[in-house]
This record gives C-alpha cells, sequence and structure tokens, in this order.
C-alpha cells in the first residue's frame, strides 16, 4: 500500500500495510443484502449503510472488511495501557522487548523528549528536565549492569537448561539479561508493531481512545483509510468520539513498598462444569482446535477467576490470550525484582527507581505517568477463562521459554488449581509433558523432558 502518516511533530508514524480488496460499502452491502436475500446478492449494489446499518447499531456487516497498520514509534506503555489494554477485537504483532537489543542499547533521549512534548504539551520545562533526569538514571542502571546480569544469566542456563547447546547459551543469556535488566526503564521507549483490525473495532477504537496518544494514532489511521474510501466518512463523526480519560487506577502513586521477587497468583473461583474433556495433544499442537471441535464446547462450564499481580513487562505478555477475560489494571506501588536482580542486589536501586516514579506521577497527566512507570512497576487485576482457553494459555506460558515471570505465574496458578481439581492437570502441560515432544523446535529450551517438574527458575 505504502501510505503513510505522522502525528503533528512526527513521534509516531502510521502505515496502511494491507486492507480488504473490496471497498467497505460494497462488501458491507453484500454481507447486509445477503440476509434478506433467496439469492446471492450482486456485488456493488449499495443500501443506505449509515441509516440502515450503522446508526441502528447492525455492525457485524462492518467486520468482513480488515484493515492492517504498521505503527511505529509509539511508546510501549501507550500499547500495554493503549491499543491492547481493553479490547480483544484485533490481531498485533509487537517489537520484543525482549529479543531487541537495540531498544535499548542506545536511547534516543532527544525524541523521547520530543514525544512528551507532542503529546502533553501543557508539561513546563522544569517538569521535563526532571523526567529526563530519571530516564537517564534509569537507563545507567540498566546498562551499568547488563553485563553482570548476562554473566550470571550464562551461568544459570547452564546449571538450569542442561541439553542446551553452548552457541544456543551464549546466544539466550544476553536476550534473558536484558529481560529482567529492562524492569529499571520507563514503558515511555518507542516500538512498533503491525496492527490488524476490522471496520467496526477501528471505529469503535477511534471512538474510545482516551489518551493524546491514541487518539493522535486512531486519527492517523482513520485518515489512512478515507483516503480511500470517503463515502464511509460518517463512522468518524466528530461527535461520535468521546473524549473521556480512562486512566489505569492507582494513579498518582502515593505508596511504595519493598520489591516483590515473585508475581502474585490468587485464586478465587473456580467451577468445574459436569462435563470435562480432556484435549487429544493433537488438537492443540501445532493448531490449537478445542474452540473448533464441537467435542469441546462442554469446557466453557469449567471457568477459573483469578487476582494477579505482576510487572508492566508481564503485562504486555499476558495481553497475547485474548480469549481471556481482565479487568481494569491498577498501580500497586510494589515492583517486580527478577532473580537475576536479586542476586546481583539491585532490590533497593529498583525501590529508588520506583520512588522517583511515583514523585512524578504526582505532578504530571496520569496518561503521562502511565507510560513513565518502570517495566518493573506491579499493576493488579482479575483474570476469568474457560478451560479451552486456559488450556492454550498454559500450553505456552508453563514452557521453560516463556518470559521467567509468566512462567511463575503458571505454575502459581498450576499449583493452587491442581490442589482442588487434581483430575485438570493436562491443562498445566507444555506440549513436551504431553506427548515428549518439544512444540518450539529448534527453539528446545534445554530443559531435560523425562524429568520435568515445574520447578522455579531463574532464567
Amino acid at each position: 500500500m505504502g501510505s503513510r502518516k505522522s502525528t503533528r511533530n512526527g513521534s509516531v508514524t502510521v502505515e496502511l500495510l494491507a486492507h480488504g480488496d473490496v471497498k467497505p460499502d460494497v462488501l458491507t452491502s453484500h454481507a447486509a443484502l445477503g440476509c434478506y436475500q433467496a439469492t446471492p446478492p450482486e456485488m456493488g449494489k449499495l443500501i443506505n449503510i449509515k441509516n440502515k446499518l450503522f446508526y441502528t447499531g447492525h455492525h457485524t456487516t462492518l467486520q468482513h472488511w480488515y484493515a492492517t497498520f504498521l505503527i511505529e514509534g509509539i511508546a510501549v506503555g501507550d500499547i500495554t495501557f493503549g491499543m491492547h489494554e481493553a479490547s480483544p477485537f484485533y490481531n498485533s504483532d509487537q517489537r520484543s522487548g525482549r529479543y531487541c537489543s537495540a531498544m535499548f542499547a542506545d536511547p534516543d533521549f532527544a525524541a523521547l523528549e520530543h514525544y512528551i512534548r507532542e503529546f502533553w504539551p501543557e508539561v513546563g520545562d522544569a517538569q521535563v528536565a526532571g523526567i529526563m533526569t530519571y530516564i537517564r538514571g534509569a537507563i545507567e542502571q540498566y546498562t551499568g549492569n547488563l553485563e553482570a546480569a548476562t554473566a550470571l544469566s550464562k551461568k544459570h542456563l547452564i546449571i538450569e537448561r542442561p541439553k542446551l547447546p553452548l552457541p544456543s547459551v551464549e546466544a539466550n543469556c544476553a536476550k534473558i539479561a536484558q529481560e529482567q535488566m529492562r524492569m529499571f526503564i520507563p514503558i515511555i521507549f518507542p516500538t512498533g508493531f503491525d496492527f490488524t483490525v476490522n471496520l467496526s473495532a477501528l471505529v469503535s477504537l477511534w471512538a474510545s481512545a482516551w489518551n493524546p496518544t491514541m487518539r493522535a494514532v486512531t486519527d492517523l489511521m482513520r485518515d489512512l483509510v478515507l483516503e480511500r474510501f470517503p463515502e464511509i466518512a460518517f463512522m468518524f463523526a466528530p461527535e461520535l468520539r468521546v473524549a473521556d480519560a480512562d486512566d489505569p487506577d492507582g494513579l498518582p502513586v502515593g505508596f511504595v513498598g519493598e520489591c516483590l521477587v515473585k508475581p502474585e497468583y490468587r485464586l478465587e473461583h473456580l467451577v468445574v462444569g459436569k462435563r470435562v474433556v480432556e484435549p487429544d495433544p493433537k488438537d492443540m499442537h501445532p493448531i490449537d482446535l478445542l474452540h473448533f471441535k464441537p467435542k469441546y464446547m462442554d469446557n466453557i462450564r469449567t471457568t477459573v477467576t483469578a487476582e494477579i499481580t505482576l510487572s508492566c513487562a508481564t503485562m504486555g505478555q499476558d495481553q497475547r490470550h485474548r480469549t481471556i477475560e481482565r479487568s481494569k489494571p491498577a498501580f500497586v506501588g510494589f515492583a517486580y525484582l527478577p532473580p537475576l536482580l536479586a542476586e546481583l542486589g539491585l532490590g533497593e536501586k529498583l525501590r529508588e527507581t520506583m520512588k522517583r516514579w511515583a514523585e512524578i506521577s504526582r505532578v504530571v497527566p496520569k496518561s503521562l505517568a502511565t507510560i513513565l512507570a518502570p517495566y518493573g512497576a506491579m499493576v493488579r487485576y482479575h483474570k476469568h477463562g474457560n478451560l479451552n482457553a486456559l488450556a492454550h494459555e498454559m500450553a505456552k506460558r508453563c514452557c521453560w521459554l516463556a518470559q521467567e515471570e509468566i512462567y511463575h505465574l503458571g505454575t502459581q496458578m498450576r499449583e493452587q488449581v491442581l490442589r482442588l481439581h487434581p483430575e485438570l492437570h493436562w491443562v498445566f502441560a507444555p506440549p513436551c509433558v504431553k506427548d515428549g515432544g518439544c512444540g518450539e523446535g529448534q527453539r528446545y529450551c534445554g530443559v531435560v523432558i523425562q524429568t520435568f517438574d515445574f520447578s522455579e527458575r531463574k532464567v
């Protein structure tokens, strides 16, 4: 496609990568007419979408048309607490803070300041200067301890994953060190992602955009679509946008506690249905069929509700499972101290970073305070899922290639659920435990599968 637009001062760029081949009004009309005719409607015949479908709330017909955008330069926090936070109706692939060392290796501090000034022009020079001092201090902690964390990571990889070849140890130790050391880094750092939505999801995301960055980015998405299809401009009428702020709870931060060395999972409610169908492993990997085969439909009657406390870094990972329902997140005043940081004695340094962020959160808009939170700042929310959704999630999160923190959340859930219902053991097993084969192929974690026992790990 190639069409690209940037926000007013160029901080964020949005490109329209792909869209449905048929015009949205034509495709929507075809879908609507097909509901009421005995024969397939003529492609190209139009109905009054505005009055007969859009303003009457019949929006399923809009969902046949899609668009894929490349969004570059947006803050990590404006994805976690923005584009990905509430709606599950999207597909997204984001540049990883676990794998891409260049995200933090050579920070563009001028660009970070530019981002703040573009989206929060009401923040004064003295406040911006204080924010930049905070960001630079966090980066100093990250870079100053990364080499030692990498050495520790290598040591523990060799101990914990004895079958991992040395080249893989070398390749993974730096990645894992970065993954854990980033707990110091504010989530204002820029990233990029491919983002696909259908037409009604795009309209709803634009209408509900609750912070300055989301409003600017969804405006660009709207503009790129309307350049090609001006006939649907009525869907983006200004009066349809709800401008209410809807920031995370727990701001400003009034309390900073001791760092936590584990995430927290608290089982609140477990309902086991009359009929539970244990899946054939072949129905879960490599293609997950649990939501598609009728024989597994009764599994939705078994549900788990829990309260979890985890870092902003891991919240971003947790959001990838969109068949799980989540409540609104709240900052709780704690930071997550991963095993490598704990072993390096960095707990007090991380807490100092949290205190500085807490001070800033009291004098800047909540939407800005949100993305100035360190990756390690912990949030709390509730999760609810049925057995099919949880089986898919746990097959990924109980694997040793999963991020350390989210793995420990998974094993805590496993322990608490199986204490009450041990017959559900199959829900909490990666493919290797079920059939002896690694689901990750060449990315095999290096753990001895025959002795896999969901034990604690440092890397």
